[in-house]
């Protein structure tokens, strides 16, 4: 029987909330790591270790030039490269500095700015090395990320349907916040995956999965107006976890 397939579990800028996603599989977990070895993983162990990769998982974005530079470290030392989590996939929410006044954010957040070293933009892990596949949400959903583990080590494409979250909410008989009630909601333009936890609750979809496939944001836009949503509220709607990703944020833009 040959070796195991080596994963490594690497963090940019985020909160770590989608590497602990994959500790929340719990009883899954184990299968996973009866079948790789889990090499590289921070948040689980403090080993060191800077061989090749089968699999690299990486959560976050580049926001440091330290980051720009050891991405392609990973990128070259791995066979597959996998985004884990709206900041590795779009840029996350600290993408709102992006076209900003960097320095007035410093300012505002830290005592002391002087001791703080970022790039003007925060970017996606593609923009800057070839990407072999990307799981959206924020954070990712743990289901998902075990298909997407299992898919990658048999060899198939991982089963991870891109409908909008309105599919989710029909299966789950919850009724429609934005025809009842009027509320915003991202839901018909944003990625499933999180199985319309926030329509179950009454409260429309902030869109942490990112924009679907062929997203059309401009008719959704239209309906916000209709119920009374003036251009800046529609702004902010389109403007958080995937304030970055192209269908989102040219939507914003078109209502600055």
């Amino acid at each position: 029987m040959g070796a195991k397939p080596r994963i490594g579990v690497f963090k940019f800028s985020s909160c770590d909330g989608c590497q602990l996603s994959l500790l929340d599989c719990e009883d899954e977990l184990l299968a996973v790591a009866g079948a790789v070895d889990i090499a590289y993983f921070p948040e689980a162990t403090r080993a060191e270790d800077e061989g090749q990769y089968d699999i690299a998982l990486v959560e976050g974005s580049v926001t440091t030039l330290h980051e720009a530079k050891f991405i392609h470290s990973i990128r070259d030392r791995s066979t597959k490269l996998i985004t884990i989590g709206a900041c590795a996939t779009s840029g996350g929410i600290q993408a709102l500095k992006n076209g900003a006044d960097v320095a007035d954010f410093i300012s505002a957040v830290y005592t002391n700015p002087e001791f703080i070293s970022t790039l003007d933009s925060c970017t996606p892990i593609k923009d800057h090395v070839p990407v072999d596949y990307e799981l959206r949400g924020c954070p990712i959903s743990k289901h998902q990320l075990i298909e997407l583990i299992a898919a990658t080590l048999a060899g198939r494409w991982p089963q991870t349907p891109p409908h909008a979250t309105c599919m989710e909410c029909k299966r789950a008989g919850h009724v429609c916040v934005m025809v009842a009630a009027g509320s915003p909601c991202l839901g018909p333009v944003t990625h499933a995956g999180c199985g319309a936890l926030c329509p179950g609750y009454a409260r429309g979809c902030y869109g942490c999965f990112g924009p679907k496939e062929r997203a059309n944001t401009s008719a959704l836009a239209a309906r916000l107006a209709e119920n009374g949503a003036d251009g800046r509220a529609i702004r902010r709607l389109f403007s958080t976890f995937n304030t970055n990703a192209p269908a989102f944020r040219q939507e914003a833009q078109r209502h600055g």
